[in-house]
């Protein structure tokens, strides 16, 4: 799994260095910051949602912005490991990867629009169709399962470790068929029946509704997960101090205030489906590293190989303490 994921990612670099976009290579203060998109949801609609903001952010650092729209998890993290581009918003996963891996660093999270710094991965149902978060438990071999990228939180960590693992659930083996899609897709195929039952998240879920009205009412959320860490203002660790700070006060003033602008501002947000930014650290990413180490743990035992299972209790135990130690350390943020 980690090889397929380290060729994929050299894969992924090697396309980026043949695109042709040298005037891009990172530096401490680029002349033009180029700010990564996830848009595996649909980019031309994603692109006029995401332009104000983007407007925004060059206007009040000083430095032109050019969003980079990346297609999946793996590109966001090439792209700022490779210096593609200089910083970026990153949901948790690629965000967590791109701090181990790509030289960057966190500066805000996101916060959602009803307040809350943090958002839940959803199981969403075809209305009307009597399908139970029970009836997917009994693995009877009769539904269809649409999941998440491989790296995605909401998409397919999430409930595995607080849903399916738990129970002993195997996905391959419950369900009749495993598609993976994007959230978006995810949504359309239960809607239309494509698929019986599919991940997605709370704000996935709203942004599909918007998109699709016709279909709003033709899903429901059988199951929500406990919060999970929102999506990450990124930028690379070798940028100017003082570009980095620019950068970071745009984004945790942004749509704050009163006023005409204010107001503009957060009109921007509420049509990305989120309410603002708070401070943040690598810390931010915390749950993130002890669900991986979690899902790491079960697949061990999982194995019954003994030695698999104490180096994973071992990774697990270092991640649980090092969290600790950081929330102790740094409880507001």
């Amino acid at each position: 799994m980690i090889r397929r994921r380290l060729l994929a990612g050299f894969a992924v670099a090697l396309a980026l260095a043949g695109c042709g976009q040298k005037e891009q290579v990172a530096g401490p203060h680029p002349k033009e910051l180029a700010f990564a998109i996830p848009s595996a949801e649909n980019q031309t609609a994603m692109q006029p949602l995401w332009r104000p903001l983007t407007d925004d952010l060059s206007k009040s650092i000083g430095v032109k912005v050019k969003p980079y729209f990346a297609s999946n998890y793996t590109s966001l993290v090439e792209a700022i490991r490779f210096g593609q581009v200089q910083a970026g918003w990153y949901s948790a996963r690629p965000a967590l990867e791109a701090v181990n891996r790509a030289d960057a660093e966190v500066l805000a999270r996101v916060v959602e629009a009803g307040g809350d710094a943090a958002y839940r991965s959803v199981l969403i149902a075809r209305t009307g169709r009597n399908i139970t978060l029970d009836a997917v438990l009994k693995c009877g071999g009769k539904l269809s399962f649409g999941v998440g990228e491989a790296e995605s939180i909401s998409g397919t960590l999430a409930p595995m470790t607080y849903l399916f693992t738990p129970k002993g659930v195997e996905p391959a083996k419950c369900f009749k068929a495993v598609r993976a899609a994007s959230h978006q897709a995810n949504f359309v195929d239960v809607a239309t029946g494509v698929v019986d039952v599919a991940t997605n998240n709370t704000v996935g879920v709203l942004a599909a509704q918007r998109e699709h009205p016709q279909l709003a009412d033709k899903v429901e959320v059988i199951w929500t997960s406990p919060p999970l860490p929102e999506a990450s203002i990124l930028v690379r660790k070798d940028l100017d101090p003082a570009l980095k700070e620019k950068i970071r006060q745009f984004f945790i003033t942004y749509g704050t205030g009163t006023g005409f602008e204010a107001d503009r501002e957060r009109e921007v947000l509420k049509k990305l489906a989120y309410g603002g930014f708070r401070p943040a650290d690598d810390s931010y990413l915390d749950p993130i590293r002890e669900m991986a180490a979690a899902q790491t743990l079960a697949d061990a035992r999982k194995s019954g190989d003994k030695a698999k299972i104490a180096a994973a209790q071992a990774q697990f135990d270092k991640v649980q303490a090092a969290a600790a130690q950081r929330r102790a350390a740094n409880p507001d943020v």
